[in-house]
């Protein structure tokens, strides 16, 4: 693989890591947006993007949360805990 192709290569895997990062940040706000079904606020980019990384479900009509998501959730709100120590 040449050089250019390699960085190239590692500039993808960049970006995926920050929207993901993105995503993992924005799921909690999501989720609230859905318990209060407020589902329309969420932006159609981000529920495809949730969907794609099995965060959120389509079930009977409706979004919701996934056991994944939940574990994002979760670890998203223990490390957020942890960093105010």
């Amino acid at each position: 693989m040449s050089k250019a192709a390699k960085g190239m290569l590692d500039a993808s895997l960049k970006d995926e890591a920050a929207r993901k990062e993105r995503l993992r940040q924005a799921l909690p706000a999501a989720v609230e947006l859905l318990r209060t079904r407020q589902a329309g606020l969420i932006a159609p980019r981000e529920i495809e993007d949730f969907i794609t990384l099995n965060w959120l479900e389509w079930h009977g009509g409706t979004l919701r949360l996934t056991v994944t998501g939940s574990n994002v959730v979760s670890q998203s709100r223990a490390n957020s805990t942890q960093a105010r120590g």
